[in-house]
Order: structure tokens, then sequence, then C-alpha cells
């Protein structure tokens, strides 16, 4: 196996970045799940904590990202906006009414 230079092998700040909001992301997801599997209130509302302390994280290393120009934001098609607004209202309506 070739040996790597240490350029090679460092990561540069857009990758740290994204390998924390990553790692963040995975953690909420991970937390998520803890918050319905957990088995009494308690636990759930350590876990809710946990999810709130881990999603401010999040959000904060995607600013970072966003202000450094490594995270592009799309922006969205009215068009688009009013079909999902529509569709979310549906499905709310079918909630509501079973």
């Amino acid at each position: 196996m070739a040996k790597m230079s240490k350029t090679e092998t460092t990561l540069n700040e857009k990758d740290s970045l994204t390998d924390m909001l990553n790692t963040e992301k995975m953690l909420l997801d991970s937390y998520a799940l803890a918050i319905k599997e957990g088995s009494t209130k308690s636990l759930r509302a350590r876990f809710l904590d946990c999810f709130s302390k881990a999603q401010e994280d999040q959000f904060t290393v995607f600013s970072e990202m966003k202000d450094k120009g490594y995270y592009e934001l799309m922006p969205a098609e009215k068009e688009m906006l009013g079909k999902k607004s529509d569709d979310f209202g549906k499905m709310r309506k079918e909630i509501s009414q079973n």
C-alpha cells in the first residue's frame, strides 16, 4: 500500500464541517428513535433534552457552513411551495377526519 502524504490524510475545513454536520444528523435520528422507544417518562425527557442540544449544535454547524459558502441553499420555486402546502393541508384534513 502506498504511503499517503500529510495533506492527503488531513481534512480541510469544509470536510471537517461536513463530517460534523452528518454526525449531528445521525445523532438526531438516534435520539428521535430513543425518544419514541423510551420506556419511562424520565428517560424520554432525558433523550428529549439531548435531542434539543444536538439540534442546536447541528444548526450551528449548518449556519457556519452556509456562512462560509460550503452549503448552498437552493431557492424553492413558488409553484412547488404551493403544491407542498396544499398536499400538507389535504393530509392534515384526512388525519383530523379519522
